[in-house]
């Protein structure tokens, strides 16, 4: 029998994950995290109502044992480049499949889905959104058998400990005079790490959002170069952004794809193709007020001084 205060989150120690399973743990929620390496990741164990449990998500029988009992599975699991062919089908498809055989077969009657901004199940070039897309739908079509579904879609997430301006500054550091940016104009709406948490906990505790695909986007639209040169002004660097064009940006990516780490791939540059922005931001009808980049990374990018973080916040305020 599920206990309806026990949450199991899986990808609960990754950036979001962290956040999430804080927040519901302070709201009284038991919260059960599946992870390979649970030594990695005991900062989260301080927590009492927080409880890391070994177990690899991708075995069915493990998946199983992590979930029974609970009211609600989080799923947040991805991956934004293959390490090996057939991972993001491994990661986007395969496992939200199996989470939701899981659910169906213990009786687990709500999942929260991560999945992506634009992402499209016939997408044709990005296997990314492609993937993203299909899991997306999957989970979905469920809800026919009575699992309670909800979806959601961001932006770039960003915040204190985030993969976006925290990996930009390290570029930045690294190439202080002159920094070759691919797809410079590619558009986006970040969306702050806490509203993201926020969103998916008033989902688990409002059933109107049963069914819907969400989006979540920050209050602003910005292009990439203008986040990069924001970053490169806050930690006090300020190289010449040098803004390739798509043909320059695709030979980059071919180059770059195969460094240890993956800083860019071709995958990565179709997924830049498209606008990471909303039509209808869901923050909103959660009643969630987006909080803007600059209320946010100003304090947690080292390296800045105040003359820089005020040039910085008026030259985005006033473009």
């Amino acid at each position: 029998m599920a206990h309806h205060r026990q949450i199991c989150v899986i990808g609960g120690t990754g950036f979001l994950g962290r956040h999430l399973c804080n927040r519901l743990a302070d709201a009284g929620y038991r919260v059960r995290v599946p992870t390979r390496r649970v030594v990695r990741h005991r900062e989260l164990q301080v927590h009492p109502n927080i409880r890391l449990e070994e177990r690899n998500v991708h075995d069915p029988e493990a998946l199983r044992a992590a979930i029974e009992g609970c009211a609600a599975v989080v799923n947040l699991v991805g991956i934004l480049n293959e390490d090996r062919p057939g991972d993001f089908r491994k990661v986007h498809v395969e496992l939200p499949q199996r989470i939701v055989e899981a659910c169906l077969a213990g009786g687990v009657p709500r999942l929260l889905h991560m999945s992506a901004l634009n992402a499209y199940p016939r997408e044709e070039h990005s296997q990314y959104l492609r993937t993203k897309g299909e899991g997306e739908d999957l989970v979905h079509a469920a809800a026919a058998q009575g699992l309670r579904v909800t979806s959601f879609r961001p932006s770039v997430i960003f915040g204190p400990d985030d993969h976006f301006f925290n990996r930009f500054a390290r570029l930045l550091r690294l190439s202080p005079l002159l920094f070759p940016l691919a797809c410079p104009d590619a558009r986006f709406a970040p969306v702050y790490v806490g509203d993201v948490a926020a969103a998916f906990h008033r989902a688990l505790e409002d059933d109107s959002t049963i069914g819907r695909h969400c989006d979540l986007c920050g209050p602003r639209i910005y292009r990439l170069h203008e986040l990069v040169a924001y970053t490169g002004q806050l930690i006090g660097v300020r190289p010449r952004i040098l803004r390739l064009g798509n043909s320059t940006s695709w030979l980059q990516a071919r180059l770059l794809e195969y460094l240890p780490g993956t800083p860019f791939s071709r995958d990565n540059f179709w997924s830049l193709q498209k606008e990471s922005v909303c039509q209808d931001n869901c923050l909103l009808r959660l009643g969630i007020q987006p909080t803007a980049v600059e209320a946010v990374m100003p304090r947690h990018l080292a390296g800045r001084s105040s003359r820089g973080r005020y040039q910085a916040f008026r030259r985005l305020a006033h473009r």
